[in-house]
């Protein structure tokens, strides 16, 4: 790899994990957030869900700009109102102000995430498209474990408030060195060159590949939102700040983007799927086993898992398109949140009246989705 494609590619890891950084801050405090504003367990879990349901809503209006407009702006204005938001966020009087800047700061994610996604499809040859891909998903792994660590660890839990703005620091950061350094790139200006998102949802194998990512993240976002309140109830008995160590476990995803793109072009992105579903099924069993270890272990298993699969699925989405990658990326990454949004709600209602084991339950269930969506993937290569 060439020096310029050398720094593109960190330049694109670290506004991609700047903004990830962003996404689940409040996940491994929301223990101390219910003390706080004297809040149950449904309602701080909001906190989370309202930046995934931003990132929902505002999916496909980023994804037509990305394929209309240059990404300098683009990037340059999403960076500036994330990082404002996350201010608005470290001095919220009360939990709904947090949660409503939490939706607000998640309609400007895909700026720096979809987009981003969009441009580089456009602009990476094809042979190389399944790596860089991973990597992109690398930094979306790493952002999202820093995230977890400012909130929880890094930051003293109980000062919540000061991760948000050294949050809203790396993302203005990222954003002023990537806005002076990507390149501009050719866009798309002609409507018949380009799919509607009615054409591109009406394309089966590429609706099926929309639902794989759904389901991923309805099995992956539950799993790490209710952790904590397992390692911290009375069977386990960590503290918060210990709990939160437990994202650390993320750093494998960072090896594993990558690994999964080489896979996929190794076995072809069905098998990795598939690949991806059964340790994800493993791992959601270790999970019912009472011991830290056996947690930590399983923790690693469902980030191996669900990256593997969520990789080969983005992985095979791009190299299936001609035009439109940034309505075609777009719709993934808006099925992908929804299914994150739907998680969190899901879980978090089922962990309060249910339990864990049920909650472990459902999750299994949901695996069936993205192994045929690997079984279909892997008859039609």
């Amino acid at each position: 790899m060439n020096t310029p494609d050398r720094r593109l590619e960190w330049v694109v890891f670290a506004l991609v994990a700047a903004a990830f950084t962003t996404i689940y801050i409040t996940q491994p405090v929301l223990s101390v957030l219910e003390k706080d504003f004297r809040a149950d367990t449904v309602s701080v879990a909001r906190t989370v869900s309202a930046v995934l349901l931003g990132i929902v809503v505002a999916n496909l209006p980023f994804g037509y700009l990305s394929d209309r407009y240059a990404i300098r702006p683009i990037i340059f204005g999403g960076g500036a109102a994330i990082a404002g938001c996350s201010l608005w966020c470290a001095f919220a009087a009360d939990l709904q102000t947090l949660t409503i800047a939490r939706f607000v700061q998640g309609c400007f994610i895909p700026a720096l995430t979809t987009c981003l996604a969009a441009y580089l499809a456009r602009i990476l040859p094809l042979e190389r498209l399944n790596v860089v891909m991973g990597s992109y998903v690398a930094a979306t792994i790493f952002g999202g474990m820093c995230g977890r660590l400012l909130g929880g660890f890094i930051h003293d839990p109980a000062d919540w408030r000061h991760a948000f703005i050294t949050a809203g620091i790396l993302v203005g950061g990222s954003c002023l060195v990537a806005s002076r350094i990507i390149p501009v790139a050719p866009v798309e200006r002609s409507q018949q060159a380009s799919s509607s998102y009615i054409r591109l949802l009406a394309n089966g194998r590429l609706s099926l590949l929309f639902l794989c990512g759904a389901a991923g993240q309805a099995i992956f976002s539950p799993v790490f939102n209710t952790v904590p309140y397992r390692l911290q109830s009375d069977l386990i008995g960590l503290s918060a700040r210990e709990s939160s160590l437990v994202y650390l476990t993320y750093i494998c995803g960072v090896a594993i983007g990558p690994a999964a793109g080489r896979l996929s072009n190794r076995v072809g992105n069905g098998n990795a799927m598939m690949i991806g579903s059964g340790i994800l099924t493993v791992s959601l069993l270790l999970l019912l086993i009472p011991t830290v270890g056996a947690v930590v272990l399983a923790l690693v298993g469902v980030c191996c898992g669900f990256f593997a699969v969520h990789a080969a699925a983005v992985g095979a989405l791009n190299r299936k398109l001609e035009s439109s990658h940034g309505r075609a990326n777009a719709l993934y990454v808006l099925s992908y949140y929804l299914g994150a949004t739907i998680g969190v709600s899901w879980s978090s209602w089922v962990y309060q009246y249910y339990g864990w084991e049920l909650l472990i339950a459902v999750a299994c269930a949901i695996l069936i989705v993205p192994f045929l969506v690997g079984m279909s993937e892997r008859h039609h290569r």
